[in-house]
């Protein structure tokens, strides 16, 4: 079956991966660039504190992505076997009920962390000037974690028809983002207020084209009109727990980022202070860029993977799981060598000053941490494999085996090398987790 321009039945595997990879790529790293922009605007223009307070709050942001993620896979997932069935209007209908669904869920965490923002800053690990800083900050982001969550979410389904709008729609979000980051702080000096509204008028910018495209009647997958009864209402809630399903490991692999950074606060306070948390928040700010990376492979391969699992031609999936591998761990090893070789400049964007020990903590740990990267990449490409052919036992498994064991080495590590074992903690996490996926895979070849 051809979708538009994609023809995931026939068309080369190669091509149709390198069509999904590129404005998938751009799209997601320009999604991160939302917290790295907010990172050097707050770090530059306001301080080192003020940079430790938004790290503080950064897991917020993670666990609202985490859940477009869930139902933006889940709900991409499904509408994708379906399409490849031929039933684009049940498509539709899956789409349409996790926009819905995901809608609600969304407002309501907004309203919890508008009326309690200090309570929630003080469980992620702030003390005290921190406090205020990082719940001002949080309170005026979460008025928008409907945009957040949807902006996240709603690009797996226009990708399915025409990936270059989903690419055009997240970098007119970022554009805006970074031209009112610097109006609002370096013109009008409104600090973290300012950084958290330029955040939400980004936003809401780009789900605003996300959500006009989907209502086209001309587009292949686009909004259906739901039903309003019991009936309809139990379809609704059944297909959206089978989404949560599909897409869980997406949004676990987001709460486990969530998970680090806050274990990463709690030890670097004890052992370094603010300074620190500062430094180790330059990690937390750059890391979205290296998962979303990761996730764009996941992406760009799971329709193909789907469709053709779906259709039963298996060698199609997995060549296109080969390739995602590759172009994982190409990835990695440039970016590791990136950040090694050039940690000093990378710091600086975020932290000027380079007498303070906030940067040359920030840059001799940048190094050490880079050692995570090619056991991540390989860690989100299995665990997004796993998803796209519907073994989710199996991917519950790895997701949250993946955020334990970085929480693990956090605490042990510490105690044998010190400082430089709170650095190495999610590598090692992410080292053993690869070597159980290597065992699986070997004895699933062995059962044939």
């Amino acid at each position: 079956m051809q979708r538009d321009n994609l023809d995931f039945r026939n068309m080369s595997v190669s091509k149709l991966y390198a069509k999904q990879l590129f404005p998938t790529l751009l799209g997601m790293v320009s999604s991160a660039l939302f917290t790295v922009v907010d990172g050097i605007f707050v770090g530059r223009g306001i301080g080192s504190d003020a940079i430790a307070a938004v790290n503080i709050a950064a897991p917020v942001f993670m666990i609202a992505a985490g859940l477009g993620l869930m139902f933006g896979m889940g709900g991409g997932i499904l509408a994708s076997i379906n399409l490849s069935r031929g039933k684009r209007l049940i498509a539709n209908i899956n789409v349409t009920q996790a926009v819905v669904m995901l809608t609600i869920v969304s407002v309501a965490m907004g309203i919890l962390l508008t009326v309690f923002p200090e309570t929630a800053v003080t469980l992620l690990g702030a003390e005290g000037h921190l406090t205020e800083l990082a719940a001002e900050y949080l309170f005026w982001f979460s008025i928008s974690i409907p945009s957040t969550v949807l902006l996240v979410a709603l690009p797996f389904f226009v990708r399915l028809t025409n990936p270059n709008f989903a690419m055009w729609a997240m970098l007119a979000a970022t554009f805006v983002n970074i031209l009112l980051d610097y109006i609002f702080i370096f013109i009008f000096g409104w600090g973290l207020f300012g950084a958290a509204i330029a955040t939400d008028l980004g936003e809401l910018v780009g789900t605003f084209m996300l959500l006009i495209y989907l209502f086209r009647p001309s587009v292949a997958i686009r909004f259906a009109r739901l039903k309003v009864s019991v009936k309809s209402i139990r379809l609704t809630l059944r297909n959206t727990w089978y989404m949560l399903k599909l897409g869980v490991s997406s949004c676990l692999s987001e709460v486990t980022i969530a998970v680090m950074a806050i274990a990463g606060n709690y030890v670097f306070m004890s052992h370094l202070g603010t300074d620190g948390v500062a430094a180790y928040s330059i990690v937390c700010y750059l890391f979205p860029i290296i998962f979303m990376v990761f996730n764009a492979m996941v992406q760009s391969a799971q329709p193909i993977i789907s469709y053709n699992y779906g259709c039963g031609q298996i060698a199609r999936s997995n060549k296109a799981l080969r390739l995602s591998v590759t172009s994982a761990v190409i990835f990695a090893l440039m970016i590791s060598g990136l950040f090694v070789y050039f940690s000093g400049d990378i710091v600086s964007l975020f932290l000027p000053d380079r007498e303070s020990h906030a940067w040359q903590y920030a840059v001799a740990g940048l190094p050490l941490f880079a050692v995570d990267y090619i056991f991540f990449g390989i860690n989100v490409i299995a665990i997004g494999y796993y998803t796209s052919i519907e073994r989710i036992n199996r991917v519950m498994r790895l997701t949250l085996l993946r955020g334990v064991l970085p929480v693990l080495f956090f605490f042990v590590l510490p105690l044998l090398f010190g400082v430089t074992g709170i650095w190495l903690a999610v590598a090692a996490g992410d080292m053993t987790a690869v070597a159980i996926i290597v065992i699986l895979t070997l004895r699933d070849k062995k059962r044939g």
